[in-house]
């Protein structure tokens, strides 16, 4: 089950004349096709000056915007100033690439007449139609596709739509009405490569497929208990429940350590918040990267400040947030915060 609830966000601004590339007309709004093909992307490096087998975020990123910028446009191609502001990490398994994609689909598709400006009078924050949106989500899956080549799909759709989703054998469902979960992400700041630890799992369910198969089937129990959990609190989160879902987190991390996707910072991680009594497991790929704990509503603001302390000590980044925020949205400028204000302003 996927629970990111990180909000994609775009900004309205004034589109300011720049140069335009020549037209190179990949896949048609209305084709079946998402994501460019194997020539098509040798096409957008040798326009863009990236070599092949390049993983520079920075790289990635170009390229995305310019299958997104020369498809979605087509053959006019408008003169755009875009810019890109943001708080999340990259490579740190936080869905970045897939809350770029969604937000440059829906500026796009939005600045090119695609999609109308969504109803926003009197109002600071506005978001699409589900139909609308469905299209976002499309497109920028194909962006996915141009930075990670084949990914899940799970990340831009949780981007677009916020909320909570299931994925299981390639499908996502949307979970309807979920509670807003208060969360502390922790980044480890370890660098990992998803593909190695990804192989790495499949390498042990091939050597021992009698002891982890049974393990799998406890992760799809315990994600389905959780969704169980989550729909009938939806009104408000009991005691027993929180319970339940602290229970749920503990026996997840064990399992995922067994597969050999934990690393000893995420273990140093969930010793800290242990001893304040708090819950912890890694999110994204394992190996390092980052880790969420839930936070009960009772709990004191000197106790998180305190486990932020110390997990900070221990050379981690922290932010409060929560799940099962809203998807991409249009926000006016004077809802934005002040330091992306700044940054768009100064770009």
């Amino acid at each position: 089950m996927a629970t990111k609830g990180v909000r994609a966000k775009i900004y309205k601004r004034h589109m300011s004349c720049c140069s335009c590339v020549s037209p190179l007309y990949l896949d048609s709004l209305h084709s079946e096709a998402v994501g460019p093909s194997s020539e098509q992307l040798d096409i957008l490096k040798t326009l863009a000056g990236v070599s092949n087998g390049s993983r520079d975020t920075e790289s990635l990123a170009v390229l995305a915007f310019l299958y997104l910028y020369l498809s979605i446009c087509g053959q006019e191609l408008p003169s755009l100033e875009i810019v890109v502001w943001s708080r999340l990490p990259t490579g740190a398994g936080l869905g970045s690439s897939a809350a770029y994609s969604v937000c440059l689909s829906a500026a796009l598709l939005t600045a090119s007449g695609k999609l109308a400006y969504p109803e926003q009078e009197n109002i600071d924050t506005t978001r699409w139609t589900q139909t609308e949106l469905t299209l976002i989500n499309r497109w920028a899956f194909g962006g996915e596709k141009v930075i990670h080549g084949n990914p899940s799909g799970v990340d831009n759709a949780v981007a677009t739509w916020g909320g909570a989703l299931r994925y299981q054998a390639g499908q996502i469902t949307p979970i309807e009405r979920v509670p807003v979960l208060q969360i502390l992400l922790t980044n480890t700041r370890v660098p990992r490569s998803t593909k190695a630890l990804v192989a790495g799992v499949k390498d042990k369910l091939l050597k021992y497929p009698n002891i982890l198969e049974p393990l799998l089937a406890s992760i799809n129990a315990i994600s389905e208990e959780c969704q169980r959990v989550l729909q009938v609190g939806v009104d408000g989160l009991s005691k027993d429940h929180y319970s339940v879902l602290e229970e749920l987190i503990d026996i997840n991390q064990h399992h995922l350590n067994v597969f050999g996707v934990g690393h000893p910072s995420l273990d140093r991680l969930c010793q800290v918040t242990a001893s304040h009594g708090l819950h912890s497991k890694l999110t994204g790929a394992g190996g390092g990267g980052c880790a969420v704990t839930l936070l009960r509503p009772d709990i004191e603001a000197a106790v998180v400040d305190t486990v932020k302390h110390q997990l900070s000590e221990c050379g981690y980044q922290c932010w409060e947030t929560s799940i099962g925020a809203p998807g991409v949205s249009l926000h006016s400028s004077s809802s934005l915060p002040e330091d992306a204000i700044t940054s768009l302003n100064g770009a």
